[in-house]
């Protein structure tokens, strides 16, 4: 089974960056206090979104203005290989049992971190980052595992 922790967990009165909170609450909608200036995020299929910290640090490197958060993403992970996420991956993330929906497409409000991020961020599978819905309410902390448990197929028929 894949592996990894929750480093830091994000929310926003909407918009990016994202600021760290110290446990979140996690329902059908996403983190409780977690806001969306557009249409186009959030809601059930896109409760949450999740980036890969090695990715952010990898960015940083390169010469790129990021941070946790900064990518408005809800969960900075690490040690979970991103280039091997995919929709229909089931997690559990603390108490929170997740589905990963979709790979997020990055958007103009990302410009701000540099030049050239948003088709950077388009390299490789994965390193756009994932959304994900809740399939479980639960509470998730920084420090947390969040371990791959189940695909969709598998899910579905025992529930």
């Amino acid at each position: 089974m894949s592996t990894g922790k929750i480093l830091q967990l994000n929310i926003s009165p909407g918009g990016v960056p994202k600021l760290p909170i110290p446990i979140a609450h996690v329902s059908r909608l996403g983190i409780e206090g977690d806001k969306h200036l557009y249409r186009l995020h959030g809601g059930p299929q896109k409760a949450l979104m999740l980036m890969a910290a090695e990715l952010i640090d990898t960015l940083a490197a390169e010469g790129f203005s990021v941070y946790y958060g900064a990518m408005g993403e809800n969960l900075t992970i690490q040690g979970l290989p991103f280039h091997g996420w995919c929709s229909g991956q089931i997690y559990r993330a603390g108490t929170a049992l997740l589905i990963f929906t979709e790979p997020r497409a990055p958007c103009s409000k990302l410009r701000p971190y540099g030049r050239g991020i948003e088709k950077r961020l388009l390299r490789a599978p994965g390193e756009s980052g994932f959304y994900a819905s809740v399939l479980e309410d639960g509470i998730i902390r920084p420090d947390d595992t969040i371990q791959l448990v189940d695909s969709v197929g598998a899910y579905a028929s025992s529930h």
